[in-house]
């Protein structure tokens, strides 16, 4: 066995760095059978099959995570890779365990190929997470050990693998607040998915970074001085290398130009309270000028995965350009581990006050532990989005783009914060507010001024929503929605107010059941609106009753509360009277 091999040892070592009551006959009980399980067999590096359990269970031992947990990590191929079955498990374990290795073992079953098989997977992920989501922990950690030793795997699977840990594993733990965790998938897969990229950045960053560091260094005495003389408590100060896929993205958004990336390596400073945050951000911008436009504050508005921290980018010593991120601890250890944050207790005497404070506790089929709801809303978000999505083409690129995806944050005029994926649009917003918002959605407004519903929106945007009681949802929505919400809620009322469904559908109805399709739909709507209002043709407008215009008159439209634009002559005395310009708009006939 190579010295560098995870051990036993090792790994009590490292639970009770962090959990001194661990149950360690819980651990080692686990670690005999497992290798006894396992026998001679050998991984595709030569080495014994019980060196992978052990780094599966040493990665969960380092998300801090529980006995039973860890535990189950040792186990999680026994039911697969050996005689033994999921009943020997439960009853030498107990129901808790035995589930945690039977959820394992189900995502790796899968029957399908190609795009079904990635969505099947994911659908199992998924359902995992729903359960308990230590399943998912456990498989994440399987897999970054996999990609660890991915040389000894035949290079026709490298590529494969590599990119469903870039589109799938990655995204995944991002998504769970698991920063560490992602970048290390990323960067385990990044040199056999991109194989010349991966050469390049390393012959270019190598020695910059240790360029950044060395100076890194430097600055952080400064800070840490002067933080002193202001009398706010440092929990820790030190330097943050960006991991190397992080990093290739982020210079694909530069022109591939090393001199635009101002995080390569960051300074990150660690306090108490959320006060101290400020306090700190204060003092660091008294003793350098921050860059305009560049400070985020994530602890006003959290990332959609939960992440909060201060970052700011300032011109520092010798007029370098560096960032600079101050959080709490809480925020610190829950943007490392992410959700396995809410596993980090004693296993001494409060464990089932936890759980009944912490967690829902139930028995079927087995032993399972929820984290607080807010935490996986969007999971809940997604499985009912799943029950509607039957088509795995569908499924697969809704979540690519709906859960996976960048992420804005778009206010409404109350300050309510909507949290949207990149490119969504006002009729997204509608639906992501209320399903009768969307329903009754005729127009939209951004900084008082109207604008098309199928306008991508803005990160930090403040969006009006224009209702009309009597509006439904219009066909057209369909080309240019982007998320699976508003989408699914379409299609919906389309299909049972109007009995109309998508041409695909209709191509796998029966014959004597065929409803009109989308396209004939089209056709027998009324033409298109004949007025355009501010250069956008799709807002909903209708003639004014006090003067009805009519081509070729000279035409304003004012914005109404319910009911779209109303257009008048512009001679119209009834828009002489209006006390508030704001709500007229250019208009004129479309040619």
């Amino acid at each position: 066995m190579p010295p560098h091999a995870p051990n036993i040892e090792d790994l009590i070592k490292e639970v009770q760095s962090y959990n001194p009551q661990a149950n360690f006959d819980l651990i080692q009980k686990a670690f005999e059978f497992a290798k006894k399980a396992h026998g001679n067999q050998l991984r595709e590096s030569g080495e014994p099959y019980i060196i992978h359990p052990l780094a599966t269970a040493r990665t969960l031992a380092q998300l801090r995570l529980n006995s039973k947990t860890i535990a189950a990590g040792l186990l999680h191929d026994v039911a697969d890779d050996t005689p033994v079955t999921i009943e020997d498990i439960e009853k030498e374990f107990g129901p808790e365990i035995a589930f945690m290795v039977s959820g394992v073992s189900k995502l790796g079953k899968i029957k399908y190929r190609g795009i079904e098989e990635q969505a099947e997977k994911l659908r199992r992920v998924f359902l995992a997470m729903a359960q308990d989501i230590r399943v998912v922990l456990i498989k994440l950690a399987d897999r970054l050990h996999n990609l660890k030793t991915l040389k000894y795997v035949p290079e026709e699977k490298q590529k494969r693998i590599a990119m469903e840990a870039l589109e799938i594993y990655a995204p995944l733990a991002y998504r769970l607040g698991m920063g560490e965790m992602k970048g290390q998938i990323e960067d385990a897969a990044f040199p056999y998915y991109y194989p010349n990229e991966y050469k390049w950045l390393m012959q270019n960053v190598r020695d910059k970074y240790q360029e950044r560091e060395n100076y890194i260094q430097k600055i952080q005495k400064m800070v840490r001085g002067e933080l002193e003389k202001a009398k706010v408590q440092v929990a820790d100060i030190h330097s943050r290398a960006k991991h190397y896929y992080s990093l290739y993205k982020k210079l694909q958004r530069h022109e591939m130009d090393l001199n635009k990336i101002y995080d390569l390596v960051a300074l990150r400073i660690i306090v108490p309270t959320i006060e101290d945050c400020y306090t700190t951000l204060g003092v660091v911008h008294k003793m350098w000028r921050p860059l305009p436009g560049r400070i985020k504050d994530y602890i006003a508005i959290p990332k959609t995965n939960g992440y909060q921290s201060i970052h700011t980018t300032v011109f520092c010593v010798d007029g370098k350009i560096v960032e600079i991120q101050i959080r709490t601890e809480k925020m610190h250890k829950e943007a490392e581990y992410g959700i396995a944050a809410h596993w980090h207790y004693s296993e001494k005497g409060g464990f089932k006050d936890y759980l009944k404070k912490t967690f829902r506790f139930r028995v079927q089929p087995a032993l399972t532990l929820q984290p607080p709801k807010k935490e996986l809303l969007w999971i809940q978000q997604l499985q009912d989005w799943q029950k509607e999505t039957k088509d795995p083409e569908e499924f697969l690129e809704g979540l690519k783009i709906d859960f996976f995806n960048n992420r804005i944050f778009v206010f409404t005029p109350m300050g309510l914060v909507i949290d949207l994926p990149e490119n969504a649009t006002a009729v997204d917003f509608a639906y992501a507010i209320h399903t009768d918002i969307g329903h009754r959605c005729v127009g939209a407004k951004v900084g008082g001024k109207i604008i098309a519903l199928s306008q991508p929106l803005s990160n930090g945007q403040i969006v009006e929503i224009l209702t009309q009681k009597e509006t439904r949802p219009k066909r057209d929505w369909l080309e240019f929605v982007k998320t699976s919400d508003a989408r699914s809620k379409i299609k919906k009322w389309l299909r049972e107010k109007e009995g109309i469904i998508l041409e695909k559908e209709v191509a796998e109805a029966p014959k004597e059941k065929q409803i009109p399709s989308l396209k004939k739909a089209k056709e027998k709507e009324a033409s298109p609106a004949q007025v355009e209002v501010d250069g956008q043709t799709q807002i909903l407008t209708h003639i004014a009753k006090c003067c009805q215009p009519q081509p070729p008159d000279s035409i304003r439209g004012y914005i109404t509360v319910s009911r779209g634009v109303s257009v008048h002559k512009a001679s119209c005395h009834s828009l002489a009277k209006i006390k508030n310009p704001e709500k007229l708009v250019e208009a004129k006939w479309k040619k």
